[in-house]
């Protein structure tokens, strides 16, 4: 804002930061969309504010003489014919232009909204209540000896590997198993229960495994055709003898 005496310059700068910060104000002064501003018109409304400044001899920040020059540059480059080889062109530092004061409305905006909300102390207050008495508590442990080892068992057990281990024990595997079979089963003429074909020593686990492979080598035997099964119901002794 210029005072009426030509001797002095009054500068209202409430709000201002700074060159962008003039040129936003000047593009809100053409009262269109930021998308929409002339650059040109914009441009020349910041020179004209510089130029008249430099006519009331103002000493101007340096900021504002790099951004009148790059302007004054900018302009040239939209006026004049486009140089095939310039990078950026002059129609993208224009619309980077434009894209920094969009992003500046927005952050002014934003920070209005902000400040406009109501304050506490000011506009809201919280509601008055006794402070009351702040209790500090502290624990004291009293444990045994016996108490520490037991826990630290218990942590001890948590984080251990599991670690599972396989009894050895001696067992029978299917193939000798069909060995033992189709050997014996040649030698019996009658029906013999399944039973007659384990080893007259298998006791105890041992005599589960070769039970339960001699029951599988008998049914493989007799999908091959070469023994044949009867059982008269269900859970009943199972027989099998040679095919005939």
């Amino acid at each position: 804002m210029i005072d009426d005496d030509p001797d002095r310059l009054t500068i209202d700068i409430d709000g201002w930061e700074g060159p962008l910060d003039l040129l936003l104000a000047l593009a809100r002064a053409q009262k269109v969309d930021l998308r929409k501003i002339s650059i040109l018109d914009l441009v020349q409304q910041y020179l004209d504010y510089v130029e008249e400044a430099r006519a009331l001899k103002l000493e101007l920040a340096a900021d504002y003489l790099v951004m009148a020059a790059w302007l004054a540059f900018l302009k040239s480059s939209l006026l004049l014919p486009r140089d095939p080889e310039q990078e950026p062109s002059p129609e993208e530092l224009a619309l980077r232009l434009q894209l920094r004061l969009e992003r500046l409305q927005a952050m002014r905006e934003a920070g209005a909204r902000l400040m406009a909300r109501d304050r506490l102390g000011r506009d809201v207050f919280v509601r008055a209540a006794p402070e009351g008495l702040h209790t500090v508590r502290k624990a004291l442990w009293q444990v045994e000896i016996y108490d520490l080892i037991a826990a630290y068992g218990r942590v001890s057990a948590r984080t251990r590997p599991v670690m599972h281990v396989v009894q050895d024990r001696q067992v029978m595997t299917l193939e000798v198993a069909i060995e033992r079979v189709s050997h014996l089963v040649g030698s019996q003429i009658e029906w013999s229960t399944i039973e007659s074909f384990l080893p007259p020593d298998a006791e105890g686990s041992f005599r589960k495994s070769a039970l339960a492979s001699s029951f599988l080598a008998a049914l493989e035997l007799a999908r091959q055709g070469r023994v044949d099964l009867r059982q008269k119901t269900a859970f009943a002794p199972l027989y099998l003898r040679a095919t005939a």
